[in-house]
């Protein structure tokens, strides 16, 4: 086959395929949703962001459409996953987790308005110059999960023995996000004058022998970094948590609620709220450059004591009088 028939051939079928969509969707704007996790996991954040949505005017299958591409955790898929979105045409691209689901849509598109919903400050890392007025194609809300996690590590460090080390458990394929958390909680753990050390789990079959490390290496708590795999997977880590007698703060409350210690970090709910807004204003006509990058408005800070109980773990008083909810 001839270099120009091949040419036009995908070209072809790249209209066609732009055809259908329209078809498919008549008048209505299509949302491209890019997701590390799949469906199910993200109940809770996606009835948040169409609560955003709603907020704007927007019902899907009234006067909108979405089309959901889902990672199921292999954050590998996602380069390709994006290119998909920009092909139906979307007319913005949701990114509602994580920071290398943002990456890999921002690789695809330099036109397509992006709204994100990440942990880190996208100033730093490298996604826009400015909070206030973002330039290019993308803009969204940050739960500043980074910056939260010296503070996890505090909790930590006023929870049990200081002569015993700490860890940061990071997923190393979130390259971006784990750098800035391993670099962030080691500088932490140094003013703290605490021993800190560094485990990786990027599978489910990497999380067992994580925590038997640690046990070894008689870890005496654990963060457990910002990452959507990780969220994905509260329920596993807090029970390898307990089952090995290891305190462990997340940023997520459902890992609390799923019996793990202690939870500290933004509103995933809230900011998957204002990413849906931002959606809508987008498709309302708004350019990304008159959206500044918001972070998330509620912090939350959950301490279950049920589990201390199970680990043996006395909780200060000042400490559980801070939280914004005890589990009993």
């Amino acid at each position: 086959m001839r270099r120009r028939e091949l040419t036009l051939m995908i070209v072809g079928g790249a209209a066609i395929a732009s055809s259908i969509t329209r078809l498919a969707y008549g008048a209505a704007p299509v949302i491209g949703f890019l997701g590390s996790a799949s469906a199910s996991q993200w109940s809770e954040r996606l009835s948040a962001f169409h609560a955003g949505l709603g907020e704007t005017g927007f019902a899907v299958g009234r006067n909108v459409a979405i089309e959901y591409r889902w990672a199921e955790g292999e954050y590998s898929r996602l380069p390709a996953l994006a290119a998909e979105l920009v092909r139906l045409p979307a007319t913005v691209i949701a990114v509602i987790g994580n920071t290398a689901s943002t990456f890999a849509a921002r690789a695809a598109t330099k036109t397509i308005p992006i709204i994100f919903r990440i942990a880190v400050d996208p100033v730093e890392a490298g996604l826009v110059t400015s909070l206030s007025r973002p330039d290019g194609n993308i803009t969204g809300i940050t739960t500043m999960g980074v910056e939260a996690a010296p503070k996890q590590l505090e909790v930590l460090h006023e929870t049990v023995p200081r002569a015993s080390p700490l860890a940061l458990l990071l997923n190393p394929s979130n390259r971006v996000l784990s750098g800035m958390l391993s670099k962030e909680v080691s500088a932490a753990a140094a003013a703290l004058g605490r021993q800190l050390h560094i485990v990786h789990a990027s599978i489910d079959a990497d999380f067992r022998p994580a925590f038997v490390r640690m046990n070894e290496m008689r870890i005496g708590g654990v963060v457990i970094g910002a990452d959507t795999f990780f969220n994905s997977r509260n329920e596993a880590l807090a029970a390898l948590a307990v089952a090995h007698r290891l305190p462990a703060i997340s940023p997520y409350r459902e890992f609390a609620i799923a019996g793990g210690l202690f939870s500290y970090g933004g509103s995933i709910a809230d900011a998957s709220r204002q990413a849906g807004n931002y959606v809508g204003q987008i498709l309302r006509g708004k350019k990304v450059s008159e959206l500044p990058v918001q972070r998330v408005a509620k912090v939350e800070f959950f301490a279950n004591l049920k589990t201390a109980r199970a680990l043996g773990v006395a909780l200060p008083a000042w400490l559980l009088s801070r939280a914004d909810e005890v589990i009993e």
